[in-house]
């Protein structure tokens, strides 16, 4: 593998060695991440990386894109298929891309977005006020109740009817529990607002049929591919009709140039495994993991945000364990365990501290780890950050890890 690389760039190679074995050797456990399966590795480095088509199928600025249109159609097509969507849009680079387009359809410079606050579980995209959103848009947030740390749909409306958002956005990127679209949509009809749904983390769970799916009741739908729908790192948008012209021409030719086709190509061949009844049952199994995991780390001491999960991820607060998310993020990694540092709602702590950690089950459910697993992961979890500062202990966590690992082989060498 690599032969040609090895020779000519053994630099990049060394890299690309180094975070195969890395990937192969740690419990991975961010919840945005996943491993993808070898068609899709294929499909991302073959030959259609090497082809320009800026445009879309039949309609392309180039010629020769025959062949590459068919990819694209395939990745539409079983998008639709997945999801019930009237029209898809498989050209964004990023999920963030796919936001940024929507916003650009639809909206005005200075124009108001409701959204949910980035401490509470919104993501960059949603307003921050260093990214694009929060630069160019007026952003009007909500957040989640204080004491049950889930959405308060009470609030929600009257933040609606007091902003008058052109477009409420509901999805999050730290958020645990079950997203009632159709509440959602209430306000939107009664504020007279765009019910916009950015499903990146919970897409493959909405497949499964466990999750609300919030394609009938909303004009726009984002996604990534990568999380929980285990695809390659990309984007697309889901919309109604009546908006598929002004999606288009937002992405291109409003934001993007040539598309990447073979990350579409990529796209498509983990859209037809997720169209399988094989990947619904994968699905349970994250979400399974994810509730075990949770309750096991609840029986040791921690405090689990709103009280447990609904979906693939949780966030732990480690307040009264006396050590912040950053510090239990670096000591957790020289086990072999990653996970990154989050804010808690309500953290007291800044943002690159964080009094809590993120932690997700899609990629260790892809290696084929189950409930036992995760209670024996949420063991090796606490018996780290319980001894932070004996390097003993860390070092010999670490090769319980590799141990455990030889039994679900992910990449070769």
């Amino acid at each position: 593998m690599f032969d040609r690389l090895k020779k000519t760039d053994p630099e990049i190679y060394e890299a690309i060695i180094n975070e195969t074995k890395r990937q192969n050797e740690n419990i991975e456990l961010i919840a945005s991440e996943n491993f993808v399966d070898i068609g899709v590795l294929e499909a991302q480095g073959s030959v259609l990386t090497n082809k320009y088509a800026e445009g879309y199928p039949s309609a392309r600025w180039y010629g020769g894109c025959e062949y590459v249109d068919v990819a694209e159609r395939l990745a539409v097509e079983r998008a639709k298929k997945l999801f019930g969507a009237e029209h898809v849009n498989v050209q964004p680079h990023s999920g963030t891309t796919a936001n940024m387009a929507v916003y650009f359809a639809m909206l005005n410079p200075g124009d108001t977005i409701l959204a949910m606050d980035l401490a509470c579980g919104g993501h960059l995209s949603h307003g921050h006020k260093l990214n694009f959103s929060g630069r160019y848009f007026n952003i009007a947030t909500y957040g989640v109740n204080k004491d049950t740390e889930m959405l308060d749909f009470d609030e929600i409306r009257e933040k609606a009817k007091s902003s008058k958002p052109k477009i409420i956005l509901s999805g999050a990127s730290a958020y645990p529990r079950t997203i009632d679209f159709s509440k959602f949509r209430e306000i939107c009809d009664e504020v007279g607002a765009y019910l916009m749904a950015d499903i990146a983390h919970i897409a493959g769970i909405i497949v499964a049929g466990l999750h609300p799916n919030p394609i009938p009741i909303s004009e726009f739908v984002t996604s990534t591919t990568h999380k929980t729908l285990r695809g390659p790192r990309s984007g697309f948008i889901m919309c109604k009709k009546e908006f598929a012209k002004q999606i288009d021409v937002a992405v291109f030719p409003g934001l993007q140039g040539g598309p990447l086709m073979h990350i579409i190509a990529a796209k498509a061949v983990a859209f037809k495994y997720a169209l399988s009844g094989e990947f619904k049952a994968y699905q349970k199994k994250i979400v399974a993991n994810a509730k075990v995991l949770s309750e096991s780390l609840e029986k040791l001491g921690y405090r689990i945000v709103s009280g447990g999960t609904d979906n693939h991820l949780l966030l732990v607060d480690l307040t009264r364990k006396n050590i912040t998310g950053k510090e239990a993020e670096l000591i957790l990694d020289k086990a072999g365990i990653t996970v990154n540092k989050n804010l808690i709602p309500f953290d007291k702590q800044k943002p690159a501290v964080a009094s809590g950690i993120r932690l997700g089950t899609p990629a260790v459910t892809t290696r084929g780890m189950g409930e036992n697993e995760m209670r024996k992961v949420a063991q090796l979890i606490d018996k780290v950050l319980t001894n932070k500062s004996d390097s003993k202990v860390i070092d010999s966590v670490r090769r319980e890890v590799k141990d455990m690992l030889k039994n679900f082989p992910l990449y070769k060498i």
